[in-house]
């Protein structure tokens, strides 16, 4: 047995349902298995498989008779399940019987498709994320909890600073910075943040020996506890505005959704053990439902900042095609699973803002997402900085432009296109649209913060071009 380690055989166990679906009563390996699942005897029927066969017998009134598999979160149970419906009389619900009954201790699976399912799993829970360089120096990091903002501006006072600079490791007093491998997985600790948190890196490029850089991510050891809506009164006993989603519901939320899109994700991938078909394509379907959600949280939490009173960006030099770079390196994996060619250009150097620099990443990982998102499979989304037109209303200005192939966007549509949870976008996605409506808003408002502009028009190759204004530095 390649896969197995041991093997427990019994003769079968028997079980009674009621017309509710809860187990009343067990033999005990059926017992041991309903509580190795969460459920309880007496209690709601905890095992997804045999649940299944119980809900068909009691609804067509006939018995079934079929193999069986489940697991308890250690090894696999095998048998041939019987389901008898019970009479009216005796509470209407099913007779089980599990002859041949098997279990069998798994070995723990492995292979590069077991590894990536876990990076996903990482990358929804975690509440910071970054951009390495080769050397592992932070190239842009953005930080989702509350109490990992202190981080964030650590990092963007000090920008190029060797990440693991930047926190306190556990267990680790070797100087910095170790082979990667050495520090995947360790834990560590910063300054604001209460709890224990978890680093992964994970390498970019063809070549894991000499990685191209880094993408580092912490993930919170437990959740973060709710944190007091701040009231700030003057002496005029005027109170700043609440930012309800930003300060106060997102960071409690954003913990559980988290979780509940990790364990869906364990699910689909039958990490967790063997899996009928259809009980994995729901588990993604929560999974998508979950990163919908999440990615709502945050587009409310961005809205509420860019229509406070008073909102102002940073004032820095922010060079448009390193950002472009940068953002088009985020969205790589996304593009090529789409099979999409991103293609970048314009120099270094030549096409340098005053902006500030967050900002103007999230406008490109906006437009370039949705380039994505509308383009057909084998086309190319073309990102380019440079100067502006000597034609621009406003002299020394620079922009950043993403054109796509997709099917462009209409008069109509573009009079529109950057209002207020507008989801018109273009009508032939094919209905893969499942944003908020607020991205494109927020993207604009941001851009008008920063002294600039957002526009839309056509590509040459008839797809749509956006167009990133701002002033020059």
């Amino acid at each position: 047995m390649n896969s197995m380690e041991r093997r427990d055989s019994l003769l079968g166990a028997h079980g009674l349902t009621d017309a509710r679906d809860w187990l009343i009563n067990a033999d005990e390996p059926l017992a041991e298995l309903q509580a190795r699942c969460g459920g309880r005897v007496p209690g709601p029927l905890a095992i997804p498989e045999l649940r299944e066969l119980v809900r068909q017998t009691r609804e067509m009134g006939l018995r079934l008779a079929r193999a069986f598999a489940a697991f308890d979160g250690e090894a696999l149970v095998t048998g041939f399940a019987r389901i008898h419906p019970a009479s009216e009389a005796a509470g209407g619900g099913c007779e089980v019987l599990v002859e041949n009954w098997q279990r069998s201790v798994q070995s723990v699976p492995e292979g590069r498709e077991f590894a990536e399912r876990l990076d996903a799993i990482d990358r929804a829970t975690a509440e910071v994320s970054a951009r390495l360089d080769a050397r592992q120096r932070v190239q842009v990091l953005s930080a989702l909890a509350p109490d990992a903002l202190e981080l964030q501006a650590a990092c963007m006072a000090a920008p190029g600073r060797v990440w693991s600079e930047l926190v306190e490791l556990k267990g680790i007093a070797h100087q910095q910075p170790l082979h990667w491998r050495l520090l995947d997985g360790t834990a560590c600790r910063f300054a604001g943040s209460q709890r224990r948190w978890r680093a992964r890196l994970m390498p970019l490029g063809p070549d894991l020996q000499t990685p191209s850089g880094f993408e580092l991510l912490l993930i919170a050891e437990e959740p973060l506890s709710a944190m007091p809506i701040a009231k700030d009164s003057g002496e005029s006993g005027e109170t700043t505005p609440t930012r309800l989603i930003g300060s106060a519901l997102a960071p409690v939320l954003r913990q559980p959704v988290s979780r509940i899109i990790a364990n869906a994700e364990t699910i689909r991938a039958r990490l967790a053990g063997p899996l009928r078909e259809e009980y994995s394509e729901y588990a993604g379907t929560i999974a998508s439902a979950g990163q919908h959600l999440a990615a709502m949280l945050d587009d409310l939490a961005d809205l509420e900042v860019v229509e406070t009173p008073g909102f102002v960006t940073v004032r820095e030099r922010v060079d448009l095609a390193d950002a472009a770079v940068r953002a088009a390196g985020i969205l790589g994996v996304r593009a090529r699973n789409s099979d999409i060619r991103l293609d970048v250009s314009g120099d270094r150097g030549a096409a340098v803002a005053t902006a500030e620099f967050r900002r103007v990443l999230q406008i490109l990982i906006n437009l370039i997402g949705n380039a994505i998102a509308y383009s057909p499979g084998g086309s190319t989304v073309t990102i380019t900085a440079r100067a502006a037109d000597a034609s621009s209303k406003k002299g020394g200005r620079v922009v950043v432009t993403v054109a796509d192939e997709g099917p462009g966007v209409t008069t109509e549509q573009a009079k529109r296109i950057f209002e207020k949870f507008e989801r018109l976008g273009r009508d032939s996605n094919g209905g893969k649209d499942k944003g908020s409506g607020l991205g494109l808003y927020i993207s604009h408002c941001l851009a008008e913060a920063m002294d600039g502009s957002l526009t839309v028009g056509r590509a040459e190759g008839g797809g749509a071009l956006f167009t990133l204004e701002l002033p020059g530095a």
